[in-house]
Parts: structure tokens; C-alpha cells; sequence
């Protein structure tokens, strides 16, 4: 087919026609890839946004069921003071208590300035700081079974956890030319350890 010069007037309308539909989907392709992509960001966005909710709503549960169930573990803490400012007159009180109960033949005590508890192996305090105030005893003992009957009544007369780290015992020389008579202590003792204390970080107003 050819083309004249009389016909370029009547196929310019056809021509421009075709390339206004050209231009025209070629807009419509571009605002709607355009409008694709946005939507899908939006989706995700709306996806995370749904996630991190969940994330929320579980935590918040947790901590929901973690607080009913150490609520009571607390408040035994606090009340067995444990949880709190270290106790330095009740324990000394309460070490003199023990001493009345004649539960060894003589015992003497020295309790260090308190600093940060350092474990030997790392543990997780959670929210508390843990501090540690160190308590060496002396003892003078009739028998092994004193040290255990002192050690046992210590935490049931003293609010408090004292952390016994370890004890040594020597047998006291029992010689004509020694001091020590068959009826005064056969054993001394020494004893390291201390008191354990947790202060909480955020403590509740």
C-alpha cells in the first residue's frame, strides 16, 4: 500500500491517536506498578507491624504470668530480707543469739565492709545488683558435731542467706604440757563464707 501526500492528513489524527493510547497505557502501566509496589510495602509494613504486636502482646503476657508466678518467691525474699539494704545489726543481734544457745563451746566472728558479689562462674542476676558482705568464724568445738548443729540453726535464727564457702578443722593438741584439757574444746575451726544480698536495680516507687 503507498502512502500519498493527501493521505497524511487523514492518517496524522489515526497516528497521533495511536501514540496518545501509546503514551496513555504506558501511564497506566507506570501508576500502576507504582501503586503495586506501594501496596506491597504497605503490606509488609502492616505484616510487621501485626508481628511486632504479637511480639508485644506475648512479652507482655510473660511478664503477666512470670509476676503471678514469682510474685509469692518475692515477697518471701523481702520478708526473709534477702531482697534490700544489708542487714549488718540483725545479723550481728542474731549471731549473739546463736552464742546464748550454747550450741558450740566459743565462737568469734568479723564481718567485712560489703562489695559487688563477683560468682566464680558468670550468672544471670536479672534485675538485681548482688552484693556480698564476708563473715569469718572462729570456732572452739567439743566435737564435729557442733559445727554442723551451728551451721544448721544459723539460717532458722537469722533472717538472711549466708553463703557458707567452706570450713577447716584442726584437732587441739592434747599434750601433758598443753593448756588444753580433756574437758575444754578438742576442735577449732575456721570458717569462710558471707552474706548474700540483692539490691533491685529499679526498686518500685
Amino acid at each position: 500500500m503507498k502512502i500519498t501526500k493527501t493521505d497524511i492528513p487523514i492518517l496524522r489524527w489515526s497516528i497521533l491517536a495511536i501514540s496518545a493510547s501509546i503514551i496513555a497505557s504506558a501511564a497506566i502501566l507506570y501508576v500502576s506498578s507504582t501503586y503495586i509496589e506501594i501496596s506491597q510495602k504497605e503490606l509488609l509494613n502492616a505484616r510487621k507491624a501485626r508481628n511486632d504486636a504479637r511480639v508485644r502482646l506475648a512479652s507482655a503476657q510473660e511478664d503477666r504470668d512470670n509476676m503471678s508466678k514469682y510474685s509469692s518467691e518475692y515477697g518471701e525474699l523481702v520478708r526473709r530480707k534477702i531482697i534490700g539494704d544489708e542487714q549488718r545489726l540483725d545479723w550481728i543481734e542474731g549471731m549473739e543469739k546463736l552464742r546464748q544457745m550454747n550450741l558450740v563451746w566459743d565462737f568469734r566472728y568479723n564481718i567485712a565492709p560489703q562489695k559487688s558479689y563477683i560468682p566464680k562462674s558468670p550468672i544471670s542476676s536479672g534485675n538485681f545488683d548482688i552484693h556480698y558482705s564476708e563473715m569469718g568464724l572462729h570456732f572452739d568445738l567439743l566435737h564435729e558435731a557442733q559445727l554442723a548443729n551451728f551451721f544448721d540453726a544459723l539460717p532458722r535464727h537469722i533472717e538472711g542467706w549466708y553463703q557458707l564457702e567452706g570450713c577447716t578443722l584442726k584437732r587441739n593438741a592434747t599434750t601433758e604440757d598443753s593448756e588444753v584439757k580433756p574437758s575444754g574444746p578438742q576442735l577449732s575451726a575456721e570458717c569462710k563464707g558471707g552474706w548474700i544480698t540483692l539490691k533491685n536495680r529499679n526498686p518500685q516507687s
